[in-house]
């Protein structure tokens, strides 16, 4: 397991036992109750298609918190590539109790595995030239489930919320400036990293000369894209200083962000890949038997 790629298991609990709830309440899992507990179960949790693994932890918190005698052997952990038919993990244990927690299991698996997927293939087509980043457009309640699964996917993480670091975009500056907007952030949060957002060069050009640490370049083509890193390089040289980061953002798809890669931005955004990654089929199978002989 590797724990970068995992969200922590305070956030991982707590996102579980709601699931649990939301799907048990209010009477429990009314159907599963009328089973014979003696009868026992081997699950196989496995690939339906290719992709990339995310939502370990919160498939077996789900199993474990449902019922602890169920034992799952992870074959496979987060970050792990896929293929239609890979087994992730197997199980054992009741038969009840394993169809009470399968279906949030999976739901886990399925969402946060799909988001690495879609992650991983905005990685491979930018194939190193710009690191593939995140947003803020994620599911209320699950940010730190699907920033971990974007990370399992081999992109990066923006900011985690709107206490992590300051951030200007056009809303934020009515009434000022560029340059005093970073000046008093600078004043009030020393030590906070500071962000613009510039949908026009001139704009980007200031918030460079500010001290901003990033600037975020909205809605513009690669050709512009191209043009303000140019002009942001000639402006740091101006200045004595190293340019500060550049991210692209806004519209950026499969399809284009292939040609972002070539503009000589350092990271790209875009929150298709947390708020709209399709579901990865992954399925539990399962084959009942009994686990004791009754006298």
């Amino acid at each position: 397991m590797r724990p970068e790629l995992h969200p922590p298991l305070s956030v991982v609990g707590p996102a579980v036992q709601a699931a649990l709830l939301e799907d048990t309440t209010p009477l429990g899992d009314v159907t599963s109750m009328l089973l014979d507990p003696s009868i026992g179960a081997t699950g196989t949790l496995g690939a339906r298609a290719r992709g990339v693994l995310a939502g370990q932890a919160c498939a077996a918190h789900a199993f474990a918190t449902v019922d602890p005698s169920i034992e799952v052997t992870w074959h496979l952990t987060d970050g792990d590539a896929l293929e239609p038919g890979t087994i992730i993990a197997t199980l054992e244990g009741p038969l009840h109790t394993m169809l009470t927690a399968e279906r949030t299991a999976l739901n886990f698996l399925g969402h946060l595995s799909g988001i690495a997927t879609r992650v991983a293939e905005f990685v491979g087509v930018a194939d190193g030239r710009i690191q593939v980043w995140d947003t803020r457009k994620t599911t209320p309640g699950l940010r730190a489930l699907e920033k971990a699964a974007v990370r399992a996917g081999g992109g990066a993480n923006h900011r985690g919320n709107l206490s992590e670091w300051i951030m200007f975009k056009d809303n934020h500056l009515v009434g000022t400036t560029i340059t005093e907007a970073v000046a008093r952030a600078r004043a009030q949060w020393p030590g906070k990293t500071v962000q613009v957002e510039a949908d026009r060069l001139d704009q980007a050009l200031e918030a460079v000369r500010s001290g901003a640490d990033l600037v975020l370049l909205d809605n513009m083509t690669p050709d512009q894209i191209r043009e303000a890193v140019t002009a942001a390089e000639a402006a740091a040289t101006e200045l004595g200083q190293k340019r500060c980061l550049l991210e692209v953002s806004g519209g950026v798809t499969l399809e284009t962000i292939g040609a972002y890669g070539d503009t000589g931005a350092d990271l790209v955004s875009s929150g298709s890949l947390t708020n709209s990654a399709p579901v990865l089929d992954i399925g539990l199978d399962i084959e009942p038997h009994a686990t004791h002989q009754t006298p």
